[in-house]
């Protein structure tokens, strides 16, 4: 189910809300969870139900792991149990392993398989799977799950708390990607149980801004991005595809983790920011400190961290930035432009750390200038379909085709969206700053009803979010 859908907004969200405190209010805790939890598997199903098993199954198999690492989680802290926190390793490996085992066969069997038939001209044939919807992110958490019990950070003996920490609708598809101890202590607050008319308007609030970053921004500026990919090879189009793109993924997934916190704060649960302005950022290490915030923490706590962080040398670290990255890239998509997006922000990264140490400030608007660019240029690789294609935005972007100054009718409208969007982006609050200032009143009320409205005209032309694919 699609939050940007007539059904969600107006059937699936307000009767989810409405039982889930109505239960609570009568004190049946235990059944408003189940709810919940039903609710959940019911948004994912709707998708597609032949999925939902793999789920239940994910679910299972990390519950089953989770337990058995809180069994020996206090032996395990014991000096003399060398031998238990020996198993308790070996749990922790063979938990983890099931997880990439299972993103493996259903993101990157057909890839290998085209790879191997390409490197030895046998023909391989595919297996064509369906990639199952938020298997990344269901994924991603329970290991994070799996490594906090392991480090005593996290326990869970109830199977319905469980399920309802991996399901909980507003991030199952698309994160943010939580650890257990942020979110499902907040289901067991007195408070937290009760309808609460600030947190209600606040998240009304907040997901109207993300429905309209959604339907209304990122939609428009996908027709652009899409025809210039398919077709752009002169200098401005191609800068136009770029640019378009660029912004359509900022307000499609930003949209999406609006409408995520907003509908996560009408049951009175906060969830992490996953989006600060990071088009503002001054160079690449601050663009990821403000791009999809979880998955760079996840990234450097389960990644980066494990492979030794900067605790053996300059040389080691440099080698574990890019190292993280490329598993960053290859985490996004099966496809040799995903990794070397990956590996073209690992090289950032090193670049950026390396010139640190020249201790040579640069002007701040150069400093936005050059990240700003170089984030665009990398965007094509992530984009784009095909290596050919790439390469083909890339020539037209650098002039190599030909320094065409020409506008026509075509260019001159997603021209003007990028003059009107970017201020906005660089200048504007940005939704997490705009929820902490919020306070009910009148002009809250008649700006979330113009958004609102004007959001539910563009309702009618429903598409993914981009993210959806990852």
């Amino acid at each position: 189910m699609l939050f940007n859908s007539y059904p969600f907004i107006f059937v699936f969200l307000p009767i989810t809300v409405i039982v889930y405190f109505v239960l609570n209010r009568f004190r049946y805790g235990v059944a408003a969870k189940c709810w919940l939890a039903l609710s959940s598997l019911f948004f994912y199903s709707w998708w597609n139900i032949s999925y939902l098993p793999l789920l239940l199954g994910s679910i299972a198999f990390n519950y089953t792991i989770g337990r058995l690492l809180q069994a020996r989680q206090t032996v395990s802290q014991n000096p003399s149990s060398t031998q238990r926190r020996r198993v308790s390793k070996i749990i922790l490996f063979l938990g983890i392993s099931g997880n990439v085992l299972l993103l493996i066969y259903y993101k990157y069997a057909d890839f290998f398989l085209v790879n191997i038939g390409a490197a030895t001209g046998w023909e391989v044939p595919l297996l064509n799977l369906v990639l199952p919807l938020g298997i990344s992110f269901f994924t991603f958490t329970q290991i994070a799950y799996l490594v906090d019990a392991y480090r005593g950070k996290a326990s869970e003996y109830n199977i319905i708390n469980y399920v309802l920490f991996v399901t909980f609708y507003p991030h199952l598809i698309a994160g943010p990607i939580l650890h257990h101890g942020e979110m499902m202590p907040q289901f067991d607050r007195v408070r937290g149980k009760l309808w609460d008319w600030g947190n209600a308007a606040n998240g009304i609030y907040i997901f109207c801004i993300g429905l309209f970053k959604k339907v209304v921004i990122a939609d428009t500026l996908a027709v652009y991005a899409n025809a210039g990919f398919d077709t752009a090879s002169g200098f401005v189009d191609s800068w136009i595809a770029a640019l378009t793109y660029t912004f359509q993924l900022y307000f499609d997934f930003s949209g999406y983790t609006d409408m995520a916190i907003g509908a996560a704060l009408l049951f009175n649960i906060r969830l992490p920011q996953n989006f600060n302005s990071p088009y503002k950022a001054l160079n690449i290490q601050d663009f990821w400190r403000r791009w999809h915030m979880t998955l760079s923490r996840f990234l450097r706590d389960y990644i980066y961290i494990p492979l030794g962080g900067n605790r053996r040398g300059e040389a080691i670290m440099l080698r574990n930035l890019v190292l993280t990255f490329l598993i960053g890239g290859l985490w996004h998509g099966a496809g040799w432009t995903f990794l070397f997006w990956g590996l073209l922000h690992g090289v950032g990264q090193v670049i950026h750390r390396l010139w640190g140490k020249l201790g040579i400030t640069m002007p701040r608007i150069l400093a936005w200038a050059i990240t700003f660019v170089f984030i665009t240029v990398t965007w094509v690789f992530f984009r784009a379909e095909t290596w050919a294609e790439a390469m083909r935005l890339l020539k037209g972007m650098s002039g190599l085709a030909g320094l065409h100054l020409y506008l026509n009718s075509a260019l001159l409208e997603p021209l003007a969206l990028i003059v009107v969007i970017t201020p906005m982006v660089l200048l504007g609050r940005n939704s997490s700053e705009l929820s902490v200032s919020f306070r009910p009143n009148f002009k809250q009320a008649i700006t979330c009803a113009v958004l609102f409205v004007i959001s539910l005209m563009y309702i009618t032309r429903i598409s993914e979010f981009l993210y959806f694919n990852f």
